[in-house]
């Protein structure tokens, strides 16, 4: 008599996964056989599961990662250039939790993007929050925050992401303004967060990029020292993938 009421409790107290349980365990015979304590457990740990499991699809969506990534899935082909030790190291997320950054340079194509999106997801898992941006879009949003009176308020926000992809780095030569405001950016988040950079361009040209030597200087010091780096190299995956595909097509 008194099942339908507790479930409706329980779901009431947002204790949905301990509802779930419940309703399985009123529905199974062999937990019948379990004392109290035994079914009262089982009932906390699927709620502290359920929880988890919550807690990690939030981060998980907001990180808004460009492509559904894992580092299971990644390609350690020779031609690649990819220290699987390394990569084994950083899937701790240890570089996270000390606030380290990681730099991610290779041609356009070999997986750069990617590789940033599955470190991310795995720092999701982990329990620490990731956003990824492309850089310029993410100046640009900034630079207009400045006008309508958001900019400190979104810089904040930033600042307490524990990993922080920017993608695209140094495709072109962000205006005065912008540059100022990376500076910013970086410095909110020196020693409290990670950066992880993706950028077709080698580091020894981003200085030069920058186009601005007092500027330059204090945005490179805030991501270089203490940075890993993984240097792509091969072709690119996007045309071995394409030929692939046309030479299936041909063939069938």
């Amino acid at each position: 008599m008194l099942n339908h009421p507790t479930l409706d409790k329980l779901r009431t107290m947002k204790l949905d996964g301990m509802a779930q349980a419940l309703s399985e365990q009123l529905e199974s015979n062999s937990v019948a056989e379990l004392g109290f304590e035994e079914r009262l457990g089982l009932l906390i740990d699927v709620e502290m599961t359920h929880r988890d499991d919550k807690r990690y699809s939030r981060r998980f969506r907001n990180a808004k990662l460009r492509q559904q990534a894992c580092l299971e899935d990644i390609d350690y082909q020779p031609s690649r250039g990819l220290d699987r030790s390394l990569m084994q190291s950083l899937a701790t997320c240890n570089w996270v939790k000390e606030h380290h950054n990681l730099i991610i340079t290779g041609p356009t194509g070999v997986g750069k993007t990617y590789l940033a999106c599955a470190l991310a997801h795995q720092a999701c898992r982990k329990t620490f929050t990731a956003y990824y941006a492309q850089t310029s879009r993410l100046l640009q949003v900034l630079l207009i925050t400045k006008g309508d009176g958001r900019y400190l308020k979104t810089l904040a926000r930033l600042a307490k992401i524990d990993l922080l992809i920017l993608d695209d780095w140094g495709l072109d030569t962000p205006p005065a303004e912008q540059r100022r405001i990376l500076l910013e950016l970086l410095d909110d988040r020196y020693e409290r967060g990670s950066t992880l950079i993706a950028s077709q361009l080698p580091v020894k040209l981003w200085y030069d990029n920058l186009n601005d030597p007092t500027l330059a200087d204090a945005i490179l010091d805030r991501v270089i020292h203490n940075a890993y780096r993984l240097e792509l190299k091969g072709e690119s995956l996007r045309k071995t993938k394409n030929s692939l595909t046309h030479n299936h097509i041909s063939t069938s």
